[in-house]
């Protein structure tokens, strides 16, 4: 994964942007209004994510975020209420995940000296990941294949595959067994 830095001034955001940002704000209230598992739902699911949402996968309302166009959502995918996606980093959500209600995935951040200037950094969340409810995923971070997510926990750095973090900072307190997966 390119962890590299980018930088977005967000004064410097052009019309198409910003009326894109406010599409997306009108996407999310649609979507969070409407009623689960109709064709309304997923319609305004399937709307905000344009096809970077694969077969299988769902994300329950009410979802908040900001350049959800940067999400990529893979099969099989379960994204429980109240997820917040600040995606101008860019978040990859690999096929299995699981993500509990309140986690946060979150690939950007503000300038400390400069608040208009979004620091940004991917998150990837990798096959079969297990993300726990209330969990902070934080820019630039990868969690690892089968990995869990503690409940709670604030991932500052990358998980490493069948770890299990828990803390904040996260720490690894064990690891699964690679082969119970049948993988």
């Amino acid at each position: 994964m390119n962890c590299e830095e980018i930088r977005v001034d967000m004064r410097e955001m052009t019309e198409e942007e910003r009326t894109e940002g406010a599409r997306m704000i009108q996407l999310l209230h649609r979507f969070n209004h409407a009623m689960p598992f109709t064709p309304e739902y997923a319609e305004a699911m399937n709307a905000i994510f344009e096809g970077r949402i694969g077969e299988g996968s769902y994300v329950a309302a009410p979802l908040a975020g900001a350049a959800l166009d940067r999400v990529r959502i893979g099969k099989n995918v379960y994204v429980n209420t109240n997820a917040l996606m600040m995606a101008r980093g860019g978040i990859t959500i690999e096929d299995d995940v699981q993500i509990a209600a309140n986690a946060q995935l979150i690939s950007n951040n503000h300038d400390v000296y400069d608040r208009q200037v979004l620091t940004c950094k991917p998150v990837l969340i990798k096959e079969g990941a297990w993300i726990g409810a209330g969990a902070s995923i934080m820019p630039g971070v990868c969690v690892g294949k089968y990995a869990v997510v503690g409940a709670m926990s604030v991932v500052t750095k990358d998980v490493p595959d069948y770890a299990v973090v828990v803390g904040s900072p996260a720490k690894v307190v064990k690891m699964l067994d690679a082969d119970r997966f049948g993988k």
